[in-house]
């Protein structure tokens, strides 16, 4: 019997979790429609996505809640559920049914009469659950204002909070797209945080550095570089910070990245360099070896692209990593990888003349081709 599909709108936005929205307003303001609430909120659920889900949500709450903006929010901070356990470090989201709450704030709150309430109820919000991307409007409508919570938010105590200055200045954040800043506004801000011992606010630097070295890869490596060698945080989590912010460089093989992480020109000779069949028909696999000659000691990322026929005839590039490897002086060590060719639902393969190439940190060590037969 075939398993049922499980999908995630269904899973966070339901009536069992709409209920314990519910009931926790009702808590504390009895006039408020429970049931009716409930009933009008699940009913276009069937055709809303889960962004729609939560807006949907938050329009119902406009006709429940009283019409007085402050007078709502004040129900709502009210109803809100204990604050998430502090002594937890990592992956600890919330309850996104209260996600209707953000989006209140950030549709009705109007104008800067508001400012100061709001965001202060973001504040509360975040130690429960969280939704960043619902309060960019007040970034973009009241920068200065706004950075000025951000600033205070990045040295709180509570590190919901601290997390939320980060996600919350990120130039892409995934739900809302990109907000203008400053890059130097925000690396003094991450400059409160990177020193944190929490992974959820160390992922979360890293994944804003890691959208700013789209716009300024110098900037970013600079200023890790000025972390790393004021030595105030550990190995491990410096580490990771460099790893995961430079993520994308690193892909693309920037050699100042890759520096970074102790990749430099390597130094080595390359030997036996072979692919053992020239011709490779679908659903076999490209297999190729190759000897590492080290003349000193050194790290070395190894990595080989292959250049695959498209249907114009042109060649697509693609790169696939083999391993990290610590070569000590004179050191020698074989390298085989098989690579199958396989149909794929996202990629079709042609037939035609192909590639294997090598290459060490980010240079390359030679190229070979072989014959891919499709059928």
């Amino acid at each position: 019997m075939p398993q049922e599909k499980i999908i995630l709108k269904d899973i966070m936005f339901n009536r069992v979790k709409v209920s314990i929205l519910s009931s926790a307003i009702k808590h504390v303001y009895p006039d408020f429609d429970e049931q009716g609430y409930i009933n009008q909120a699940v009913e276009k659920f069937p055709e809303l996505e889960l962004k729609q889900r939560i807006y949907y949500m938050r329009d119902m709450l406009k006709k429940h809640l009283p019409d007085d903006y402050k007078a709502a929010v004040n129900i709502m901070l009210a109803s809100l559920p204990a604050e998430l356990d502090p002594n937890k470090t990592d992956d600890d989201f919330g309850s996104f049914i209260f996600s209707a709450f953000w989006e209140y704030v950030a549709e009705f709150w109007s104008n800067e009469e508001y400012l100061d309430f709001s965001l202060q109820s973001f504040e509360e919000f975040t130690k429960r659950f969280s939704m960043e991307f619902a309060i960019r409007p007040f970034l973009k409508k009241y920068p200065k204002e706004t950075l000025k919570y951000v600033k205070k938010w990045s040295s709180s105590d509570n590190y919901h909070v601290r997390r939320f200055a980060s996600e919350w200045i990120r130039p892409n954040l995934p739900w809302w797209g990109k907000v203008d800043i400053w890059i130097e506004t925000t690396l003094k801000i991450l400059d409160n945080l990177w020193k944190d011992k929490t992974q959820y606010v160390l992922r979360s630097v890293a994944n804003n550095l890691n959208d700013i070295t789209k716009i300024d890869c110098n900037a970013v490596i600079n200023r890790l570089l000025l972390w790393k060698e004021s030595g105030d945080q550990t190995d491990k989590n410096m580490l990771f910070l460099i790893t995961h912010s430079l993520r994308t460089q690193i892909k693309a093989w920037n050699p100042k990245a890759l520096q970074l992480l102790g990749y430099y020109i390597p130094d080595l000779k390359i030997e036996k360099f072979n692919i053992t069949s020239k011709e490779v028909k679908l659903w076999e696999s490209v297999e190729f070896w190759f000897n590492i000659h080290s003349n000193i000691s050194q790290k070395l990322l190894i990595n080989y692209k292959i250049y695959f026929v498209m249907w114009n005839g042109k060649l697509s590039e693609k790169i696939f990593n083999i391993s990290k490897k610590n070569l000590s002086k004179w050191e020698i060590i074989q390298i085989h990888k098989k690579h199958p060719l396989k149909s794929m639902t996202t990629k079709k393969l042609y037939s035609g003349e192909h590639f294997v190439e090598i290459f060490i940190n980010w240079e390359s060590f030679g190229k070979k081709e072989f014959n891919f037969i499709s059928n």
